[in-house]
C-alpha cells in the first residue's frame, strides 16, 4: 500500500476486518473456537469480519487471541529521550516547582513595617 490517507475510513475497515477473517481462516480457527478463546461472542466476531467494528476492546481481544497484537506497537510505545533531553525536562520541572516564603521572612519584614 503506497498511501492509507488515500482509504476512507470505510475502506480502511473493510480491508482490516477482511485481515482479521483471513487470519482467523489462516489459522484454521472456527468462529466459535475464536469466541470461546477471545471472550467475544460470534455474532460480534460475524460483525467484525463483516467491516462493523464498534468495540475497540473485543477488536483487539481478537487481534490478541489471533496471535497479531504487535500491529498496535506503535501505537503504545512510549519514545525513548536523550539524555539531553531529559535533563531539560527534569530542570524545566524544577523552575516551575512554586517557592514558599519561610515564615522568618515574613515575621522580619513584619517588624521593619511602620504599621
Amino acid at each position: 500500500m503506497d498511501n492509507i490517507y488515500m482509504l476512507s475510513d470505510t475502506d480502511i475497515t473493510n480491508r482490516i476486518s477482511a485481515k482479521l477473517k483471513e487470519l482467523r481462516l489462516k489459522q484454521n480457527i472456527s468462529r466459535q473456537d475464536l469466541a470461546l478463546n477471545s471472550g467475544v461472542s460470534v455474532s460480534s466476531i460475524i460483525r467484525m469480519e463483516e467491516g462493523e467494528i464498534k468495540s475497540f476492546e473485543s477488536f483487539i481481544r481478537l487481534v490478541r487471541t489471533l496471535g497479531k497484537l504487535e500491529v498496535f506497537l506503535p501505537l503504545v510505545e512510549e519514545e525513548e529521550i536523550s539524555p539531553n533531553e531529559y535533563f531539560k525536562m527534569m530542570q524545566s520541572a524544577a523552575q516551575k516547582k512554586r517557592k514558599r516564603a519561610s515564615k522568618n521572612n515574613i515575621i522580619n519584614k513584619q517588624e521593619d513595617s511602620e504599621w
